[in-house]
């Protein structure tokens, strides 16, 4: 079976990821791993793209695979694109669901403002709580702050601009949904036409977050585009 690697969005980790992979294995040969700092893997003094890309590269050399397909969610989705561009010989095909791409330093004063971790300790200590549990033995707070910082870097200089893209050649798959209040249609679009080899996915009645989204609608539509003209 085909090699399949999913990657996890921003402070999330791969236990998000399980009920797709239950639903993929029995058509790939499925892969996830939580980069570095999340799900408790050992913290990196600095989190960034090309770290995160680093953490996948490894994976595939300890576990001996040559190439991959890459689903990615949200920042996966980023990490799955940047491999394709700057490590072309490892990669298959990515899909990409709910990732941002248009990257100023508006648009990231504007993340960072969900990162407040004493705001969410107040208004939402669920989630809070969520966070402690999946990122344990680190600090969430921590998490949570190394990531603004990645992303304040990113608004400052976006790791792929629209001319990086034009240059990838695997066949892509970008995928938004329609209720998707964190990722904009327009910047969706701009990416999908400037890939060479794309295709535009729009999930009906689907919000941003990985647990919103329809498990057996998403695996069906991987399942295709991955078994179908493999680059």
């Amino acid at each position: 079976m085909q090699h399949l690697l999913l990657l996890h969005g921003a402070i999330g980790a791969k236990e998000q990821l399980k009920p797709l992979t239950e639903n993929l294995k029995q058509f790939f040969s499925v892969h996830t791993l939580s980069f570095s700092g999340h799900g408790g893997e050992p913290l990196v003094e600095t989190f960034s793209i090309e770290q995160f890309s680093i953490d996948v590269i490894n994976y595939l050399q300890q576990n001996k695979i040559d190439k991959v397909n890459i689903f990615g969610y949200s920042m996966g989705g980023y990490v799955g694109l940047y491999l394709a561009k700057y490590y072309p010989e490892k990669i298959n095909k990515v899909f990409t669901l709910a990732t941002k791409f248009s990257w100023t330093p508006e648009a990231a004063q504007r993340e960072i403002k969900m990162l407040d971790a004493a705001r969410i300790k107040e208004k939402i200590p669920a989630f809070a709580q969520q966070l402690e549990k999946r990122h344990h033995p680190n600090d969430w707070k921590t998490i949570l702050d190394k990531t603004a910082q990645m992303m304040i870097k990113m608004g400052d200089k976006n790791p792929l601009t629209l001319d990086d893209l034009e240059t990838i050649e695997k066949s892509v798959l970008i995928g938004i949904g329609d209720k998707d209040t964190m990722v904009t249609l327009e910047e969706t679009i701009n990416v999908y036409r400037k890939l060479k080899n794309s295709n535009l996915i729009v999930l009906p009645n689907t919000q941003h977050p990985v647990e919103k989204v329809n498990i057996q609608r998403l695996t069906q539509e991987i399942t295709i585009f991955f078994n179908t003209n493999i680059n």
